[in-house]
């Protein structure tokens, strides 16, 4: 059944995707990736879903101004994919199936437009994707079609919202995606409310999902802040 959803995604969107840039513009080329370290025990285990995990890039580059998603030189970005998750019902979630083989540097750099952060895109392959595919080109294609399968809300006319909830950003985003009912967008917010990431929960087939409670985050009446950075 994996094999067969994975290959329906690949089969679906050919075209590369970009994360929600207010520009972006390609290094001509990168380093090659540094020494990739494990950060956590090998686990496998059976896929009952997956998880998208879509970071607010503002936020994340509030006090960074240095690398590519920060600095200004290469784009500015809004909604960026930090990465693509398998889940378990059975207990803790697959990871680091495999360090190889690893994405070679011409492979990074084409999704640096969805993910700007070169060293992210190796880790997020080697600690989840090893774990649904066999190859970081397999996991990157699939995670660029569900990418742009998805629109995204305004999240800077949302942030001059007076009061602002938690729920007002999952109503937003589930008027530009219907099949998005609440109960199926999680957020994450930092200290003191800030928007850090939204979380899109996805059946076995890639199907949109209701969110388990750690996924779904904080109740929709939750007070919310988006930092815009602009």
């Amino acid at each position: 059944m994996k094999r067969l959803a994975l290959g329906m995604l690949a089969a679906a969107l050919p075209a590369a995707a970009h994360a929600q840039a207010y520009q972006c513009t390609l290094p001509q080329r990168i380093d090659p990736p540094r020494e990739l370290r494990q950060d956590g025990p090998t686990r496998r285990a059976v896929i009952s879903g997956y998880t998208l995990a879509v970071s607010w890039s503002p936020e994340y580059c509030h006090n960074d101004t240095r690398s590519m998603q920060c600095s200004g030189r290469n784009g500015r970005f809004g909604f960026v994919l930090h990465g693509l998750w398998p889940e378990s019902r059975s207990g803790p979630p697959p990871q680091w199936c495999s360090l190889t083989p690893r994405p070679s540097p011409e492979l990074i750099r084409r999704n640096l437009c969805i993910t700007p952060v070169p060293w992210l895109l190796e880790h997020e392959w080697a600690k989840h994707g090893s774990c649904m595919v066999k190859s970081p080109e397999a996991y990157f294609r699939v995670s660029s079609i569900l990418w742009r399968s998805l629109r995204w809300p305004d999240a800077d006319r949302l942030s001059r919202q007076e009061n602002l909830t938690v729920g007002d950003l999952r109503r937003a985003f589930a008027a530009s995606n219907p099949d998005w009912r609440g109960i199926r967008v999680g957020v994450e917010l930092g200290r003191n409310g800030w928007l850090r990431e939204m979380r899109l929960c996805y059946d076995r087939r890639f199907m949109p999902a209701d969110c388990d409670r750690r996924a779904f985050g904080p109740p929709d009446s939750a007070p919310l802040k988006i930092w815009r950075g602009l």
